[in-house]
């Protein structure tokens, strides 16, 4: 496979004033939310009985009326115009809305299934829908008549972006400018009906295509995904055929990137995923692959986060260049252990030929492409919080467990029947989500909602399952062996006295806080507490398994990414036996806690590979942060390569790394206008320090710095 050899610097200068424009004009929130439209939809619809097909006309009459807008660099269009209602009229709608019966629960975090629009084109996919056999049952005619409804509106979007195009193109006397916008205009007509022919067809499409799911049906993070397998046949035809260039895709996929970022609040994710293996296992990495990686070279902006998934015949010329970006302080890369991942969707009953097509769906949770109706972090556990509450029940009780495995079975049944007090919840709200939701454009881009006749928020879906997290497991593990020591070996203090040691915050105790964090901890390949971490991660590996989601019988998928909930959940935790103080983050991942290992990242690496990665297909982050004066010579970035390798080959889930000096950081908290576009990985995503919480930033900070 060849490498895309790139000018220096054709686009530099487009790509480095579109990034400037972006963090010029970025808002905390600048997406049209759509309110006003889609009131007034479900208002001129109140006389029909189908809330299914009232949500198609809705999403037709949200998508038919939005509107564009384009600045002189842009290749792409895709940011929404506002829509210009006064106050009165958006507080008119959103009361509307407030009323109708809530379908609560995630939505997105997803790649959609963009196989039949890329071969049939709009028209075409309509001609399919309508030329299926009219259905028995009253519900499959009307979700059917609710996608062709939505597909009309995805049609009449794109209309609208190409007529903005058209519009610029009117105004526009510069030959240079005229003939990209003539470009962009002839996609934008063509893929409004027809299959996209060329490459900037299909990257245009997959924005267009994303942004309008998103919007009219009020889904949360729709991604762009495996762009190296979906773009690479008109990559590949293209560039055969002389009409593109590896410069040009570049800029084109840096384009999307900036536009990505242009339409999306801080603070979330969004995720590309390159490498990888096909259905037959053999990899799949290509000339966009690199390009795909190489455009964070010059967008460096929090989004997307692009993630490698790494087997043993990975190019290594493409880790190499991920690494090399990376030791550059661009955090955005994230290096994923394909089979280990592979392995876990196989044990989730996914065919094997399917286990290869995966997407950390935003942050590092693994979601089917184009088949999920998977639901994320639905919800988030507190681990040590229920840690804290059998600390006070057993301080209270009459007959405390009299040895640490009975203290562990307790507290074992009271994060058991938090587990199953979550399942229930999540599954009454999929039941209102049948009752009261309706997706139908999402439906149409994801299996199996056409063949069986039914939206993604009625069981249409292939995949069903339900993704949690167990936020600080490091911080649990570390506590329980301080319990394990401090009560159970020593006896040096018992539950009564613990309960009011941490309540007080280790007030006027600091020596036995000390006492409490000089005691074995997870991230020193030491035995006892990496132990611990692996018995605690298989206990919520089978208790998850011993429930079922609706609508299907879908398993209970565990995981351990905590995005900024290991900072919120710590912000509202008491003190913890592992010595963390009161309101103070927990470990931000299945990593150790902030500044616990003592024998550097080899041993870090020991005991976060000392237990089975794949349990967690809810996702596992591990991260890693180095001072940027260690990479200045290409052995060192050699060091690094070997070390995420080295991580992965012992079945490692994902890792990410920041490269930044912890006193750049104190400088950027001082003077944070001077370092408004510094990016740091947080706990599974990328963000701007200098917009993040005080007590993020300093989560941050204390993350140990490896030398």
């Amino acid at each position: 496979m060849l490498i895309p050899e790139l000018g220096s610097s054709l686009h530099a200068e487009r790509i480095a004033e579109l990034r400037a424009r972006n963090l010029a004009r970025k808002q905390p929130w600048r997406f049209p939310d759509g309110n006003v439209a889609l009131a007034r939809s479900l208002q001129s619809s109140e006389g029909e009985r189908s809330w299914q097909l009232r949500r198609g006309l809705a999403c037709r009459d949200c998508l038919s009326v939005q509107r564009f807008e384009l600045d002189e660099l842009e290749l792409l269009v895709g940011r929404y115009a506002p829509h210009g209602d006064d106050e009165a009229t958006r507080e008119t709608a959103a009361n509307y809305l407030k009323q109708l019966p809530p379908a609560p629960g995630q939505t997105g975090h997803c790649e959609l299934d963009r196989q039949q629009i890329f071969a049939r084109g709009i028209d075409g996919m309509l001609a399919d829908i309508r030329a299926i056999s009219e259905p028995a049952d009253a519900d499959a005619r009307e979700f059917r008549v609710s996608a062709c409804l939505a597909l009309n509106g995805l049609s009449l979007l794109i209309e609208r972006a190409g007529d903005c195009v058209a519009e610029a193109l009117a105004r526009e006397q510069k030959a240079a400018r005229r003939a990209e916008l003539l470009d962009m205009l002839e996609s934008c007509r063509r893929i409004a009906h027809e299959p996209p022919a060329t490459f900037r067809d299909a990257i245009q499409l997959i924005c267009l295509l994303d942004k309008a799911v998103e919007y009219a049906d009020r889904v949360a993070l729709v991604v762009p995904g495996r762009l190296d397998r979906t773009l690479w046949p008109y990559y590949e035809r293209d560039v055969a055929a002389g009409i593109l260039t590896a410069d040009d895709a570049l800029a084109l996929i840096e384009c999307l990137y900036i536009l990505i970022n242009d339409t999306r609040a801080d603070g979330l994710a969004m995720s590309v995923m390159v490498a990888g293996r096909d259905e037959t296992g053999q990899p799949v990495a290509n000339a966009l692959s690199y390009l795909c990686v190489e455009a964070l070279r010059r967008t460096r902006l929090i989004y997307p986060t692009v993630g490698l998934c790494w087997h043993d015949d990975c190019p290594e010329a493409l880790v190499a260049l991920a690494v090399e970006l990376t030791s550059r302080g661009i955090p955005n890369l994230g290096f994923f252990g394909d089979e280990t991942i592979c392995r876990g969707l196989r044990d989730l009953g996914v065919p094997a030929s399917a286990s290869t097509n995966y997407i950390n769906s935003t942050c590092v949770e693994i979601t089917p492409v184009a088949a999920s109706n998977v639901w994320v972090a639905s919800p988030y556990f507190n681990c040590c919080g229920v840690l804290l509450d059998e600390i006070a029940a057993q301080g209270a009780g009459a007959t405390p467990a009299a040895d640490f495995e009975s203290f562990l079975s307790a507290y074992q049944q009271r994060l058991a029947a938090r587990i199953e007090a979550a399942v229930a919840q999540q599954n009454d709200w999929r039941e209102k989500r049948r009752r009261h939701g309706r997706k139908p454009l999402q439906s149409v881009f994801t299996r199996d909602c056409l063949a069986r006749g039914r939206d993604i928020d009625d069981g249409g879906a292939r995949y069903n399952w339900c993704e949690c997290s167990f936020v600080g497991l490091a911080n649990l593990a570390d506590s329980l062996q301080v319990i394990r020591e401090l009560l159970f070996s020593s006896r040096e203090l018992d539950f009564p006295a613990l309960h009011v040691l941490l309540q007080s915050n280790f007030a006027g105790q600091e020596p036995l806080r000390q006492r409490c964090l000089s005691l074995p901890k997870y991230g020193n390949a030491e035995e006892a507490p990496d132990a611990l971490f692996a018995d605690m991660v298989q206990f919520v590996r089978g208790e998850c398994r011993k429930h079922r989601m609706l609508p299907d019988g879908s398993p209970f998928v565990p995981g351990a990414f905590c995005w900024i909930m290991h900072e919120r959940l710590g912000r509202e935790t008491a003190a913890t036996p592992d010595g963390r103080l009161k309101g103070t983050p927990f470990a931000d991942g299945c990593g150790p806690a902030q500044g616990r290992e003592k024998y550097g990242p080899t041993a870090a690496i020991l005991s976060t590979t000392s237990w089975d990665h794949s349990a967690l297909i809810g996702g596992a982050a591990f991260n890693m942060k180095f001072p940027a004066a260690l990479f200045t010579n290409a052995e060192s970035r050699v060091k690094l390569r070997e070390l995420i390798k080295s991580f992965l080959i012992r079945g490692g889930f994902e890792t990410q790394i920041n490269v930044v000096d912890a006193e750049m950081l104190k400088q950027a908290q001082s003077h944070p206008d001077a370092y408004r576009d510094l990016v740091v990985r947080i706990g599974g995503y990328t963000d701007y320090f200098t917009r993040l919480s005080p007590e993020m930033q300093d989560e941050v900070i204390r993350r140990t710095e490896y030398a």
